[in-house]
Formats: structure tokens, C-alpha cells, sequence
């Protein structure tokens, strides 16, 4: 290739770079554009007091979280009021742009509002107060038939679904981006609570305050029983092993090792562990679809969870009981015969016969449905499906491969071997806490798509929402017949939310966070951080 060959080609590359980076530049601009009218539309339009629920009509004349939901009433589960805040955090550090920032803060002052006196949270917050509460308890939690967590007011707080360790993480992360004192009050008091309802022997609760006032069946109320079901206690410690590293406070250490050690005090002689445990560390059922039994499932994730500790502490005794859970587990799958896909193992094994159960329900409503466990696999929930798919493959290879390396090289990145702190700045500003890492890569197209689908009122409009029957008072049909077996939903007097197949538009807070992770995403590979964090998720 001779010389001017060589120029010409090079001004064409250039050429063809420049182009590229203007488009790219044009597409980034567009993104950041969307992002702003989408939020500035959830902010202003749909919010109440900062906070939100998880769907509405777009008229709105209903809304909905979990279940229906008040016009003054917000949702703190996912992806509810504290998942909106997250992301108002998440695209504040990607586009430095503060109607973010004080999107989160609007957030924040909704989630505050409706702390509990001892510092935790509940599924959702009333701005009407109790008595609007407790009237929505009396009505459209109460005839829930499947959700029995709504059926009746506890007025104390909850760690399930995550809700007051996700309250508490979103809060710590509004006190640390600015170092903001309005936070630290609350953030304190979340704290506290978190340590205070820690049992002595490391685990934790469902609900605290602790009650006993809700025996159902003639079974104890299950609220205060060692809760490993929706990661209750393995939260917690994460929680505070982000507090240990954010605010460098020895006085965490000592709970923190006294959740993973729980995990050993709880595994069964046979390796398995439960998904509750009553106040003798006996096995032991909640919701009447949730029977005693040990659970695939959570022996799985909580054997993961020993691998991790390992990695904590360098202490083998995190390993040495792991073999006996893979053992139980391979001896608990399901025929092949019986086996669904991925779903190997039953949902439930019963205790000391290692057979497994399965729940089944006959009836229509709450007020005369009922739910009772046999040996059949057939006709089974749709709501709590008795057979699941757990990563056992992954837990014999990571069993492998961590158990092999040395108490020195499993801790080498470990958050709680941490001396002196060798980042870039302060502890405060290192470490980034969301909660839900997105790593997913997003290509041109896709973004385009979504810029594209944003409509004139600055909404991504959504179908086939769960939504739910409208409260029309308790159940009449006493019939205990089979119609609703394997439906999500009961007779018209139920209401437990479905999905809606119709063409009905709804305005979801699950899409707009799902959009904006994405464009927050392609935003961030295509410019300079705002500011780069290390990452403190560890799920």
C-alpha cells in the first residue's frame, strides 16, 4: 500500500470514528433526555408523598401493590417505594443530574415518615394512619385467601421480602452519598432495631416486635420463629456487613458472626435445614401452604451461603457440614419420572421420612377454602408450586473449588479482614451499596426501543399487570370443590392478585425501573462515571 493509499484510508477510519462517535454522542443524549421525562413524569404525576405502589390504572382510579392498595397508601417491597429510590440514586451517579438526587430524597422522606417507633418497617405505609390501615386489613388484606402475611394487622414491622433491611440499606445510602446528618437519625434507629431483634443465638425473626397473637389451625403464630424464608436472616448480615465497611464500626462484627454461626446451629443432623424454626430449633411450618418440612431450596441457598462465610472468616467449620447437605439433597430428587424441567426436588420434604409432601387447596375463598398436604403430585399451587429447581450443580462445584484453597487465599478479599482502609477517598465514598447489581450489556438497538417506546405523557405503558378483584366483602360459597386449585386466584370474593391478559395499559413501577437500569446502564459504558465505586454486593 503506497503512501497516499495509507492517508486515504487512515481519513476514512477517522471519518468513519467521528461518525460514530456522533451518533454515539446524539444516542447517549437521547437516553439522558428519556431518563429525565420518564422520572420527572413518576415524580410528579404518579407519586404520593414520594412514594409509590407497583402498578396503576392510567386514569388512576385504582393502584396496586402487592395487593389493592389505598390512594394514601405506598409499597416498600420490591419494586416498590425503596427499589424507586435505589434507582433515583443509581441515575443521579450516572447523569450528575439533581432532579435525582431529589427524587431519592422525596423517597427517603416517604420511607421515614412511615418508620415505626422501634425503627423498622412494615409491607407498606398508610398516610392516612392506623385506622385507615387497620381498615384496609379488615377488608382487602383480610379476604387474601393465599397472602395470609395481610389477613391481620400485627402493627409491628417486618424483615420479609427484604422490606426493613432494603429500608435500612436505602437510607444508609442517602446518609453516605452526601454525608447528609438529615439521615443519620432514622439510619440510627434502623440500625438499632436490626440489632435489638437479633435472637441470642444469631438468628432472627420474621416480624419484631415479637407476637404471638395470630394461631391459626392450631398452630402458633409463626411470625416470631427463626425465619430463613426470603433471605430474613442472610439480609440482615448483609446489611450490617455493609455498615461494618461504610461506617468502620467494630460493634458490627460481633453480630455479624453470630448470624453465620446461626446457619450451623440450625442445619438438621440429616444436612437439611427448614425454612422456619420455632423457638426449640424444631422444624416448623408458617402459612398454611407452608407445612413443617425441610425445603431443597433452602438447604441449597443457605450451603451457598456456608461457602461465603468461608470466604468471611477462613474458618472451616463453614465447610465441614456441606457435604452432608449435597448428600441429602441428592437424595431427595425426584424421580425422573415426576421431575418437571429444572424443577428436580419437591418444594417440601417431610421430616424423618425424607418423602416428599405436597400442598394442595379445595374451596374458593378465605372464608371457607382450605389447604392440606398429601403425597400427590398432581393438581398442585399455582401460587407456591410444590416442586422447584435448585442450583445444585453450582453449590458441588464452588464446594470444590473454595474448599481447596487455603484459609489465606479464601479471605483475600474478604469485607471483614479489612485493616486499615486503602481506597481512594474515605470508606463513605469507596463503596457502592445497591442492592440489585444490573450487568446486563445493552446494545444500540435495545435502547433505541425503549427511547421509542416512551409515549406524549413521558410513560412506559405496560401489560398484563397483576392486578387483583375488587373488595366486595367476605366469601359466601361454602362449596369445597377443586374450580381454584391450581389458579393464583379464587371466586370474585378474593383478592389475591392475577395477571391481567387483556390489552388494558397499566403505568408500572417494575417497567420504568427495568428502563431506566437499562439506559442508566448504557449511559455509564458510553461517558466518564460520575464517580467509580467498589461494588459491596455480594448475592
Amino acid at each position: 500500500m503506497g503512501i497516499l493509499q495509507k492517508i486515504l484510508f487512515a481519513l476514512l477510519f477517522l471519518t468513519g470514528f467521528l461518525q460514530l462517535t456522533a451518533q454515539n454522542n446524539k444516542l447517549v443524549s437521547e437516553a439522558e433526555q428519556t431518563m429525565l421525562k420518564a422520572t420527572h413524569y413518576m415524580v410528579e404525576k404518579v407519586s404520593t408523598n414520594g412514594g409509590y405502589v407497583w402498578c396503576y390504572l392510567p386514569d388512576f382510579s385504582r393502584q396496586w401493590g402487592e395487593m389493592e392498595a389505598y390512594k394514601t397508601m405506598i409499597w416498600l417491597q420490591h419494586p416498590g417505594t425503596i427499589s424507586m429510590g435505589h434507582l433515583f440514586l443509581d441515575g443521579y451517579r450516572a447523569a450528575g443530574n439533581e432532579f435525582y438526587y431529589q427524587a431519592a430524597q422525596k423517597a427517603a422522606n416517604a420511607i421515614i415518615w412511615g418508620q415505626s417507633h422501634e425503627g423498622g418497617w412494615n409491607y407498606m405505609i398508610d398516610f392516612a394512619g392506623d385506622r385507615s390501615l387497620k381498615e384496609w386489613y379488615n377488608t382487602i388484606g383480610k379476604n387474601g385467601w393465599r397472602l395470609e402475611e395481610f389477613q391481620h394487622y400485627y402493627g409491628n414491622s417486618t424483615f420479609d421480602d427484604d422490606i426493613t433491611s432494603d429500608a435500612a440499606r436505602f437510607l444508609l445510602r442517602m446518609y453516605l452519598e452526601k454525608l447528609d446528618p438529615a439521615y443519620k437519625t432514622s439510619l440510627d434507629k434502623a440500625i438499632g432495631f436490626i440489632l435489638k431483634s437479633q435472637y441470642p443465638n444469631g438468628g432472627w425473626p420474621q416480624r419484631y416486635p415479637l407476637k404471638y397473637d395470630y394461631s391459626k389451625n392450631g398452630n402458633p403464630d409463626y411470625s416470631s420463629f427463626y425465619t430463613f424464608n426470603d433471605d430474613v436472616i442472610w439480609e440482615n448480615v448483609h446489611f450490617l456487613v455493609q455498615c461494618y465497611l461504610t461506617l468502620g464500626e467494630e460493634r458490627f462484627q460481633e453480630p455479624i458472626l453470630r448470624g453465620m454461626n446461626f446457619y450451623l446451629l440450625s442445619q438438621d443432623k440429616s444436612g437439611a435445614w427448614a425454612q422456619q424454626l420455632n423457638i426449640n430449633m424444631e422444624a416448623a411450618g408458617a402459612r398454611t401452604y407452608e407445612p413443617t418440612a425441610f425445603l431443597p431450596s433452602t438447604t441449597c441457598e443457605n450451603a451457598l451461603l456456608l461457602l461465603k462465610f468461608y470466604q468471611y472468616t477462613g474458618d472451616t467449620k463453614y465447610l465441614a457440614s456441606i457435604p452432608n447437605a449435597i448428600q441429602w439433597l441428592e437424595a431427595t430428587a425426584l424421580p425422573a419420572s415426576q421431575q418437571e424441567g429444572r424443577r428436580t426436588h419437591p418444594t417440601f420434604v417431610e421430616v424423618g421420612s425424607n418423602k416428599a409432601i405436597y400442598v394442595h387447596r379445595k374451596g374458593s375463598n378465605v372464608k371457607y377454602g382450605s389447604y392440606f398436604v398429601d403425597y400427590n403430585d398432581k393438581q398442585l399451587l399455582a401460587h407456591y408450586y410444590g416442586k422447584c429447581g435448585i442450583s445444585l450443580d453450582e453449590l458441588k462445584s464452588e464446594y470444590k473449588r473454595i474448599s481447596a484453597l487455603s484459609p489465606e487465599e479464601a479471605t483475600k478479599d474478604s469485607p471483614l479482614k479489612i485493616g486499615k482502609f486503602e481506597g481512594q477517598g474515605s470508606p463513605q465514598t469507596f463503596y457502592d451499596l445497591n442492592r440489585y447489581n444490573f450487568p446486563m450489556k445493552v446494545d444500540e438497538k435495545m435502547v433505541e426501543e425503549i427511547i421509542g417506546s416512551l409515549d406524549a405523557e413521558n410513560r412506559w405503558l405496560a401489560k398484563h399487570a397483576m392486578i387483583s378483584n375488587p373488595y366486595s366483602g367476605d366469601g359466601q360459597k361454602q362449596e369445597q370443590n377443586d374450580e381454584f386449585a391450581s389458579t393464583n386466584v379464587g371466586d370474585q370474593t378474593d383478592t389475591s392478585p392475577y395477571r391481567d391478559m387483556s390489552d388494558q395499559d397499566y403505568i408500572s413501577t417494575g417497567d420504568y425501573i427495568r428502563n431506566m437500569k437499562m439506559l442508566i446502564n448504557f449511559v455509564r459504558a458510553t461517558k466518564v462515571p460520575f464517580e467509580v465505586k467498589k461494588s459491596v454486593v455480594w448475592h
